[in-house]
């Protein structure tokens, strides 16, 4: 499997952003203490992911004294749109569709997904 491009985000990269993005800033021991219960990494690999993000700018420094603060320099919505969208292209051919199904396969709707995803095709027709 080839390296993802230096842009894209890599499963802990992506981890790392999901503890930034619910927690806004942090320190990268602050990161590694929220990750802990899900994830055991040491300090030095999550200030070395924290570094990355930064460089690939998806975190941005908040504060010029140690302990760095890093806070989301993206938003969720814009990184995981870029992301499904690419997931749309590249696994189903931008067939909106093919991924609805894929999704539904895995597990069948339970009544509160259903009336969410009512609700939005309602206001689609409005």
């Amino acid at each position: 499997m080839s390296r993802p491009r230096a842009a894209d985000l890599t499963q802990r990269e992506l981890e790392v952003m999901q503890v930034f993005w619910k927690h806004g800033t942090l320190t990268a021991a602050d990161a590694r203490d929220r990750l802990a219960p899900r994830r055991d990494l040491t300090y030095t690999t999550v200030a070395t992911l924290v570094r990355i993000l930064h460089a690939k700018g998806f975190l941005q420094q908040a504060n010029e004294e140690r302990p760095f603060l890093y806070a989301p320099a993206r938003p969720y919505e814009e990184v995981s749109g870029r992301l499904l969208g690419d997931v749309l292209q590249r696994v189903f051919g931008g067939s909106r569709e093919q991924l609805l199904l894929r999704l539904l396969e895995q597990r069948p709707l339970n009544q509160r997904e259903r009336a969410f995803l009512e609700s939005i095709l309602q206001e689609e027709r409005s």
